[in-house]
């Protein structure tokens, strides 16, 4: 592990054969490693979600967020950018999964590529992810309290997106959900559903389930952070990830 990394903004191949703009951050190393799609929450290709690639890089892995406003608002502030996705309702599946099966091919074209390829994505991201488990080859994905893979949005919700429920039986490979107990979109009811699903579709999963912390309790520049879970969470990531992603 190092905390020495390079970090560019590069166009990729998205859904439709379309180019969209991705942040993409290596390790300065050249031994084999794993790659990791971050999938940014609702706002957007933002600050944070940058920082989280980065931090995937000195933990060891190629790590890559596309942009997926990127055709709603081309070169756009990501707040600008985020507006004109809710404004559309968010992002559509059949898109989301080409462009992050996209964001998977470009990494395992790296150099130090070892094949092995993994999502994580957070709030609308989370869900997103779970998406991408069923419809991409990758070996591995994380949900960070992903809204409406159970449940559906309410009326006027800017997300309109169905449940993944009919989905879960395509699953094809090791999830690992990260969820606050005060959490309202997922609440732990649709939790608690999401769970029995993977159970009796014979899923390979972990859930980590935390009190006193509730949406977006990883983002550390809202008051919705909370440290001790947001800490043990990297640390099952980590643990979850270096067993499905190493050489």
């Amino acid at each position: 592990m190092s905390d020495s990394l390079s970090a560019t903004t590069v166009m990729i191949e998205g859904a439709d054969g379309d180019d969209i703009e991705a942040y993409l951050a290596t390790p300065d190393s050249r031994e084999n490693r794993g790659g990791v799609v971050v999938i940014h929450h609702m706002p957007g290709y933002d600050r944070g979600s940058k920082e989280i690639v980065r931090r995937f890089a000195t933990i060891g892995y190629d790590a890559i967020c596309p942009n997926l406003y990127w055709r709603d608002a081309p070169g756009a502030s990501p707040d600008d950018a985020a507006a004109a996705g809710r404004a559309n309702g968010g992002v559509p599946d059949k898109r989301l999964i080409g462009d992050v099966s996209g964001a998977v091919t470009f990494l395992r074209e790296l150099p130090a590529n070892n094949g092995k390829v993994g999502t994580i994505g957070y709030c609308s991201g989370g869900r997103q992810s779970v998406l991408a488990a069923t419809a991409v080859d990758i070996d591995a994905a994380v949900d960070c309290y992903g809204a409406f893979v159970t449940g559906t949005p309410p009326e006027g919700h800017p997300l309109q997106v169905s449940n993944l429920v009919d989905r879960i039986a395509d699953i094809r490979c090791p999830i690992l959900g990260l969820f606050g107990n005060d959490d309202k979109y997922p609440s732990a009811e649709q939790v608690d559903e999401f769970e029995q699903l993977l159970k009796d579709n014979g899923k390979t999963y972990e859930f980590h389930r935390y009190d006193d912390a509730g949406h977006a309790f990883f983002s550390v520049e809202r008051p919705s952070y909370r440290p001790e879970a947001a800490k043990d969470g990297w640390a099952q990531i980590e643990t979850f990830f270096g067993a499905r992603l190493a050489v």
